[in-house]
């Protein structure tokens, strides 16, 4: 083995153990905004978790207030816009996706992540798009975090 390929296979292999690696955190969370306790703890995770991307669906309130939050780290923001645009927050992200419905922009904001927070405003209810991404999470096996009004936050 040459001494270049030698150094390239222990970069990869950190980065196959995770030693290395780069998260992609996605989020969902309500129009009606975060409490203060959540925005608290979202702020503490954020600046637990090393990442190259944060992805956020452009929504007013919640996606809104994250944004903000992210945008003086260095960080790639991806922005996931709703067709219905009624409720669509004026975000400056660095790469947009394709407008989506709601639910599969929801969907592909899961898949292309390594963690989701959630900030829903109630309990886990059905007819709730919060709650509709984290159950999606669970079935793609992904790390939550859901951060609940009281500022407590469950892992997953």
């Amino acid at each position: 083995m040459l001494e270049s390929e030698s150094k390239y296979y222990i970069i990869l292999k950190i980065c196959i153990i995770g030693d290395f690696k780069m998260t992609k955190i996605g989020f969902t969370g309500t129009r009606n905004g975060m409490s203060q306790e959540q925005i608290a703890a979202f702020k503490e995770i954020i600046k637990s978790k090393e990442s190259d991307e944060f992805h956020h669906g452009m929504c007013t309130g919640s996606d809104k207030q994250v944004h903000d939050i992210v945008k003086n780290k260095n960080v790639k923001i991806v922005g996931h816009p709703p067709t219905f645009k009624k409720f669509m927050a004026k975000c400056d992200c660095d790469i947009f996706m394709k407008p989506h419905d709601y639910l599969q922009r929801n969907k592909n904001i899961v898949d292309e992540t390594d963690i989701i927070i959630a900030t829903p405003d109630t309990k886990e209810r059905v007819r709730s798009g919060t709650w509709s991404t984290v159950r999606y999470a669970r079935k793609q096996h992904k790390k939550i975090y859901i951060i609940h009004k009281n500022g407590r936050v469950t892992i997953e």
